[in-house]
This record gives structure tokens, sequence and C-alpha cells, in this order.
């Protein structure tokens, strides 16, 4: 009878191994297909149309007074003049300016509140939850400062608070977690003054730009709504004159990479099949490892 040597059957393990793992990845494109998660009657948002906004920054004053956040001082200690989203800003406004003629626009960046959350996907204690009303929130006794969240979300939104001794996640929550959401509106919708953010369902705010760009075509860039489908859908939604990329928005497939993750790890772990491969390959090596371990005492 012919034997098996170590190296080939180690060779073999990988090759089995190697085919488990590919399996969902031959799949992904189907499985993401079947399981894009949709809009729910009644989810919140909001809508920013750079084309109303002045940069007068009044949605970061409401912002920070709503939610208690420190200021961020310029170098010589006059303005709070936050350069970026951090553990201290939760909403900025940021000017473009382009070479060519009219290429300029203010930008406001915050939590997305996506459709289908990377963040809420990649959390290992449900520390990051979406609500039923679509708004993604975080709960502090479940945190364990694992920022995975920083790193699956494909818009690097969360932040975390290094220069404290027990660091948290910050993030926008749409004001669910100061009571301000109850009232119909947020902080930074409530606050501005041109009607550049607008708050309401997801659904109307849809509506709501697409009239903009009917009525008034050509206007926004490519007619295109940001966020109706970038990533699987986003709460926050952007309508802007200049490219999005330009702004700072990543070019994303209509997909949230949730989708790609968690199918990949359905599939290897469905019925148990990657732990009980890898399982026989453990427990025939132990085998060989014994007999041989027998044979040559024997000898």
């Amino acid at each position: 009878m012919k034997t098996t040597s170590r190296r080939q059957f180690f060779k073999r393990m990988a090759l089995a191994g190697a085919g488990v793992m590919a399996a969902p990845l031959l799949s992904a494109k189907n499985a993401v297909a079947m399981k894009l998660r949709p809009r729910h009657d009644g989810d919140v948002g909001m809508l920013y149309d750079a084309t109303k906004c002045i940069g007068c920054r009044s949605c970061e004053v409401a912002c920070k007074k709503a939610n208690g956040m420190p200021f961020e001082y310029d170098p010589q200690g006059i303005w709070d003049a936050p350069r970026d989203l951090s553990a201290k800003t939760l909403t900025i406004v940021k000017l473009f300016t382009g070479e060519g003629e009219g290429e300029q626009s203010f930008i406001k960046r915050q939590c997305m509140h996506c459709v289908d959350p990377a963040c809420v996907s990649g959390c290992p204690t449900s520390a990051l939850v979406k609500q039923a009303n679509g708004v993604v929130t975080w709960d502090i006794d479940a945190c364990v400062g694992c920022r995975y969240c920083q790193m699956g979300c494909p818009f690097n939104i969360p932040k975390y608070e290094f220069d404290a001794s027990y660091g948290r996640i910050v993030k926008c929550q749409m004001c669910a977690d100061n009571g301000i959401l109850e009232l119909g509106y947020t902080a930074c919708s409530k606050a501005c003054p041109t009607g550049a953010i607008a708050f309401g369902t997801q659904q109307d705010l849809i509506a709501m730009a697409k009239d903009r760009i009917r009525n008034d075509p050509g206007k926004y860039y490519k007619d295109k709504i940001y966020g109706e489908r970038d990533s699987g859908g986003t709460g926050v939604m952007y309508m802007a004159g200049v490219p999005f990329d330009k702004l700072g928005l990543p070019d994303l497939p209509d997909y949230s990479s949730a989708r790609i993750s968690e199918g990949i790890q359905h599939t290897i772990y469905h019925n148990m099949l990657a732990p009980i491969v890898i399982y026989i390959g453990l427990a025939f090596a132990a085998f060989r490892n014994i007999r041989n371990a027998h044979k040559k005492t024997e000898e």
C-alpha cells in the first residue's frame, strides 16, 4: 500500500483549505446581489445640498452645543477651528477650491448612517446598533475600544479618544442620544439658515432631491444623489455641483462591504464546514504522529 509523505499530506490539506476559503469568494457577487438590504419606511436621514451652503458653520456650532463637545482651537488659541472630524468634532464643513471656474464648493461631513453599516457588522460586542428608525447609535457600556468600526467604515468617520485614559468611540448619532431627534429634526438641520441641510424620512429626501434635479437640470454633478445607492445606500445623502470625489466622498459600489465580509464568514462557517475540515486534518495528523511514534518504539 502506497503511503503518503508528510509533505504531500500538508500540500493536500492546503489545497483543500484553499478550496474552502475560495468558495465564498467565487460566489460573492451573487451573494451580494441577493442580500442587499433595503431602506425601510420611516427611516430618517438628512440631505445636504452643497449648492445651498454658504459655509457659515452654524451647523458645527449647534452640533457642539447640543452634544456638549469642547472647542478645538486654532494655533493662536482664538477660534474654534477644527480641520477634520475628531473626538471633539462630530460634524464639520470644509471648502473645496478647484482650478477651473465654478469649481468651488462647501461640503459637510458627519456619520453617514448607512443602510447596511459596515461598522455595525464589524463590531464584535454590538456596541454599534442600527436602530429601527435607521439611525446608527453607539453604546458606551458595550464598547471595548477595539476600533474595528474605524477600520471597517469606508467613509473614515468613527474617531477614538486617544488622549483619554479610557477612550471611547465618537461619532454623530443624529441627535438620537440627546433627545433632539424626538422633536423631528437634528441640531445641525435646525440651525442651517439656507436650507442646505434637510431632515426627514429617507424616501421623502430622495424625492426632494429628484425634484430639484428635475427643476434645475445641469445644476448638479451628473444629476446624482450621492448615497442613494453608494455603499448600499446611506441615511445622509449629498447633492453638489462638483465631482463628489473632490469633496472627499469615495467612489464606492452599490453594495456595502459588509455584504462581502458577512457572505464569506457565513459561507465558511455554514454547517461548521471550515472547523470540521480543520478538525479532520488535525486529527489525521495526530493519528499519523502517534502511529509513527509507536513504530519507532517497537523498532
